[in-house]
């Protein structure tokens, strides 16, 4: 008969497991409200009452109602949603796998090569045989961010997988990447170098429902393989020391999520340019809310990751009446006093 320690113990995680599945529940309901909200908000003229009266009944709009609605908002509101969780799990695996609070596609490089890329194919009007650069630029972007995920994965795996050794890498491609980025736009024309910052900047004004639907499916592939090893990864936050007395593969762990998160931030940035401090700020955001348990942690890192971007996209339409302003410039405005607070919050709760 078990006794009241052990019953007390149980009747605690299930507490526990309850608060946590409230937590998403409601992070995601937060989620869908800012996705409603970014939907029905925009500079034109199409009101929130008109555009969501539109969503049941498409044939009461008129045909530039209906072009706004479901060609420009719709995939841009999508597209907040699925970049935000893609790089939300990546900077949660990145974490986890370096044990490294700064570690995020961002600050190892991967979102300056995609920068890099499409840069190359700004300057030198790249165009691949029946393609316009419209899709040449992303293609681009998106090879040159996953050379970067293996080019990582490659160094780490000759010189040793220590967290130290890959940040390291990360910092140096980073530097690296801009030094390269700042001779392209140094030689090129000022119409080419407009472009390319404007790119650089990140904007989601720029999604299709074709890139909509590419980052949708990498996101799915990506976190159907993370949850396949949150227990491993549970472990592995707890200790090196701990994971390895149980028996498992640290090189492997850090390997495949390392992976993992090259191919879903190389997506993400691929089609809407480099965004900072979502992938870098969510997983803290998640850590504090959720804990390190990765059943709870991941799936909260890819709905908090949707929502501060869908979040930044209303403020991006609100800051100047009439203006989108790139969502890259409203997340890296706010994620720096966003970020130094969670740091603050943390340090005091230790």
């Amino acid at each position: 008969m078990p006794s009241s320690d052990s019953r007390s113990f149980a009747f605690r995680v299930r507490q526990l497991r309850t608060r946590r599945i409230l937590l998403l529940a409601g992070l995601l309901l937060l989620t869908c409200g800012s996705f409603a909200a970014d939907l029905l908000t925009g500079p034109s003229s199409l009101d929130a009452g008109t555009a969501l009266a539109g969503l049941f009944e498409p044939e009461g709009l008129s045909i530039s109602e209906r072009i706004i609605l479901f060609d420009i908002r719709l995939p841009v509101a999508l597209m907040a949603i699925v970049v935000g969780g893609s790089l939300g799990i990546a900077g949660a695996e990145t974490q986890t796998a370096l044990n490294n609070p700064l570690a995020s596609p961002y600050t190892l490089g991967i979102s300056w090569a995609a920068i890099l890329g499409a840069t190359l194919a700004i300057v030198f009007d790249l165009e691949l045989p029946g393609i316009g650069l419209a899709v040449t630029l992303p293609l681009l972007a998106f090879i040159f961010a996953a050379l970067a995920g293996l080019l990582i994965l490659a160094l780490a795996h000759t010189f040793g997988s220590n967290t130290e050794t890959i940040i390291l890498f990360g910092i140096a491609l980073l530097f690296s990447c801009s030094a390269l980025i700042s001779l392209l736009q140094f030689v090129a024309d000022a119409e080419d170098v407009q472009e390319s910052v404007l790119w650089s900047i990140g904007s989601l004004t720029r999604a299709t429902w074709e890139s909509v639907g590419a980052v949708t499916v990498s996101l799915a592939v990506v976190f159907g393989f993370a949850i396949r090893g949150v227990w491993q990864m549970t472990v592995l936050r707890g200790g090196e020391e701990h994971a390895r007395s149980i028996g498992l593969s640290i090189h492997r762990l850090r390997l495949g999520a390392l992976m993992r998160a090259a191919l879903a931030s190389a997506m993400a940035v691929a089609f809407v340019g480099a965004i900072g401090f979502v992938g870098l700020v969510a997983p803290h955001i998640t850590r504090m809310l959720l804990g390190e348990d990765h059943r709870f942690y991941l799936p909260g890192a890819v709905i908090v990751g949707a929502a501060l971007l869908s979040l930044a996209s209303i403020c991006s339409k609100l800051i100047v009446s009439g203006i989108v302003i790139p969502v890259g410039i409203v997340t890296a405005l706010v994620g720096i006093p966003v970020f130094v607070t969670l740091i603050v919050l943390q340090r005091r709760g230790k």
